[in-house]
């Protein structure tokens, strides 16, 4: 049964009177045709790439979770970690608008500080990097004296279900995606885990001795494995669309589920991505695959030649933001 269409507010209504051509309209029509995916029973999985959770763009995405309006994430370890970060360190973020002019001098004293930059944004090692830190290592330790092993995202569900940090929140818990993500159990993978400053603070357990077993922690080709089977599943009675935003491995490793799916393992009856959109200010120069057009994905078996495709080429800081409030109704 389809869904029936949510109202509009004034942002949905700005939206659809004043952004009409170009990648303005282009934004509009990716926004629209998530919606209708989501009217005719399909499923979607957003893709977060960049550093869109220091971007706080839980703001938006964490009511997108709980409006089932997203049914998988795939995302970098940085975008795991980091709007998690942000909910027990707010306070202690600091923001640098003139970060274009700062110098060398600058950015040595902000080391000092122990403030790492993100663009404008420095995130505290201290309140931020250091207290997830202890966190992690509780279970991370408690998991491997029990010889249990799970995906860096459950960890971090373990972390945020316990109830043991929620006296360190420092914004209203309902702007933080992954808290939205663990009350739901949404699915998630994070492909490259490694890469990310948690995924060096476990490498650093494990040499320290503090964990066994390197495997412990789950990760790359077990996170393949197991979208694989999710993937053959869900398509059995719903179509899985793709939201990427950004380029990189958040959205490059699970899109290529499917022709893996068809061509290494002869699953013929696996339906193609139903729907496609990207947003990335990337370009196709110098063979830049984070900004091939979506027709190129065709050629790998991706998506197919009748597959809604969409893509924005803009800051996904500003254009992602106004496409939830759009499938939100707001």
């Amino acid at each position: 049964m389809s869904r029936p269409r949510q109202t509009t507010g004034p942002v949905s209504e700005f939206l659809t009177h004043h952004f009409r051509h170009f990648n303005a309209a282009a934004l509009v029509d990716a926004a629209n045709g998530y919606r209708a995916h989501l009217d005719a029973g399909g499923r979607m999985m957003v893709c977060l790439a960049g550093a869109m959770s220091t971007a706080e763009l839980g703001l938006s995405l964490a009511e997108m979770i709980r409006q089932d309006k997203v049914h998988l994430i795939s995302c970098t370890g940085a975008n795991l970690e980091e709007d998690v970060f942000n909910l027990v360190a707010h306070d202690f973020y600091e923001r640098v608008p003139h970060y274009r002019h700062l110098s060398t001098a600058d950015e040595q004293a902000l080391l000092e500080r122990h403030l790492n930059r993100v663009t404008d944004t420095c995130i505290p090692e201290g309140e931020a990097m250091r207290r997830m830190e202890t966190a992690m290592l509780e279970v991370w330790t408690a998991a491997d004296r029990a010889g249990q092993r799970h995906f860096p995202h459950e960890f971090f569900y373990q972390v945020l279900l316990s109830g043991k940090y929620a006296e360190h929140y420092q914004i209203d818990p309902r702007d933080s995606w992954m808290l939205a993500a663990a009350e739901k159990n949404l699915p998630l993978v994070v492909p490259g885990w490694e890469d990310s400053t948690l995924g060096n603070m476990y490498a650093a357990a494990v040499i320290r001795g503090d964990v066994k077993n390197v495997h412990t922690v789950r990760t790359g080709i077990e996170y393949m494995t197991w979208l694989a089977e999710f993937y053959t599943e869900t398509t059995r009675a719903s179509s899985l669309g793709m939201f990427q935003i950004g380029g990189g491995i958040a959205g490059d490793f699970p899109i290529c589920v499917v022709p893996m799916l068809h061509q290494d393992l002869q699953r013929d009856s696996v339906p193609l991505w139903g729907y496609f959109a990207q947003i990335s200010d990337s370009t196709t120069s110098y063979g830049s695959y984070s900004g091939a057009v979506p027709n190129e994905k065709i050629t790998w078996g991706k998506l197919g030649a009748d597959t809604p495709k969409f893509i924005v080429e803009s800051d996904a800081t500003i254009c992602v933001p106004l496409i939830f409030a759009h499938i939100l109704g707001w």
